[in-house]
């Protein structure tokens, strides 16, 4: 049986370090059974990524290939990409996503923000690779459960079950 690819997009402030880092993730251990987008807030995207995410996902030999930092508009404007799932990953920006094409199913994965100036004297590459150790394991677990051929409504749960991970 031939099953459609499942579209996920990870929401975070700027574009810049979590949300790249989970694109990049499921992208990486999906194989395609799965496909992952990223996107920020419009007036906060970052304009290129911190070299603490590229750091992170190189240490995990994980690929950065065609990330880039956009801004929510780009995809959840008329004939956008539909997305079956959309994680945001900071409560600060969740309550504020617009409607996105498709009604796609919503949680939240709180994380946050890598590189802010309220913490205390951790490296910012340091704490990347933290999150996206963090990341990768709710990354894994759903993989597994969509490949496992969940219904969407099961998945539904799942994905939100996972912010408790």
């Amino acid at each position: 049986m031939h099953r459609k690819v499942t579209n996920v997009l990870f929401v975070s402030t700027e574009n810049a370090c979590r949300s790249l880092l989970a694109e990049a993730s499921l992208n990486h251990l999906s194989k395609g059974k799965l496909r992952a987008f990223s996107c920020g807030v419009p007036s906060k995207t970052a304009v290129k990524p911190p070299s603490w995410t590229t750091l992170a996902l190189t240490t995990a030999s994980i690929p950065d290939t065609g990330l880039t930092c956009k801004s929510w508009a780009e995809l959840s404007k008329p004939g956008s990409v539909r997305m079956d799932f959309v994680i945001g990953l900071d409560a600060a920006t969740y309550a504020s996503h617009p409607a996105w094409p498709g009604q796609a199913i919503t949680a939240l994965w709180d994380y946050p923000a890598v590189g802010s100036k309220n913490k205390k004297n951790l490296d910012p590459g340091i704490e990347a690779v933290q999150t996206l150790l963090s990341l990768h394991g709710r990354i894994e677990f759903l993989v597994t459960l969509h490949a496992k051929g969940r219904r969407h409504s099961d998945l539904e749960h799942d994905i939100r079950d996972l912010t408790h991970v």
